[in-house]
C-alpha cells in the first residue's frame, strides 16, 4: 500500500475516538510490542481516553482512517523538561515498509524541538530487532538496558533504553 495519501496530525480531544481506535489496534494486533496490555486500554472509560491526550499524539491519517499512532510523554521536572519519551509507537502492517514511521517521527522531532525538547528516549523490546534498527537509522543510540523490563506471558524481556539528541 501507498503512503504517499496519508496525513499525519496533532490530534486533540474531540479526536477521541480515532485515538481508541488505533491505539487499542496496536495492542490487540501487536502485544509483544507494548509495555501495556489491550485489556488495560479497551476498559478505560472516555474521560480517562481523552485524559491521555493532555500530551502530545500524532495520528497518521488514510481516508480518514487512523492508521499508524507515536505519542510524546514530556519529562515533568524543570531539570528534566529538556527530555521526553516516544510512546505508542504503531504502524499498521499495510503501511509498514512505506516510510510512514519516518514521516511520523519527523512530525514528532519538529514538534518536540518547537517546545523545547533537547532530547529524545524511547524504550524498545530487546526482541525488536526491526524496531531497534529504524530508530538506529533514524539517529537513535542504545544507552542502556533494564534486564526483565517486561513480563510477557511469563517471559522475561529487556528493556532497550535509546536516545537521540535533537541539539549539538
Amino acid at each position: 500500500m501507498d503512503a504517499s495519501c496519508v496525513t499525519i496530525r496533532h490530534i486533540q480531544a474531540g479526536e477521541v475516538e480515532a485515538f481508541r481506535r488505533i491505539r487499542l489496534e496496536a495492542l490487540r494486533t501487536e502485544p509483544a510490542s507494548f509495555a501495556s496490555r489491550y485489556e488495560d486500554w479497551a476498559a478505560l472509560s472516555l474521560e480517562e481516553w481523552r485524559n491521555r491526550l493532555s500530551e502530545p499524539v500524532f495520528i497518521a491519517f488514510q481516508g480518514g482512517e487512523p492508521v499508524g499512532i507515536m505519542g510524546l510523554l514530556r519529562q515533568r521536572s524543570s531539570k528534566m523538561a529538556h527530555r521526553a519519551t516516544i510512546i505508542m509507537v504503531y504502524i499498521g502492517r499495510s503501511l509498514r515498509g512505506t516510510g510512514l514511521a519516518e514521516r511520523l517521527l519527523d512530525v514528532v522531532v519538529d514538534h518536540a524541538r518547537d517546545i523545547g525538547i533537547r532530547q529524545l528516549e524511547l524504550f524498545v523490546s530487546a526482541e525488536n530487532a526491526a524496531a531497534i534498527r529504524f530508530y538506529q537509522r533514524q539517529g537513535f543510540s542504545e544507552v542502556g538496558r533494564i534486564p526483565a523490563g517486561v513480563l510477557e506471558e511469563g517471559r522475561e524481556i529487556d528493556d532497550v533504553i535509546m536516545a537521540r539528541r535533537l541539539v549539538d
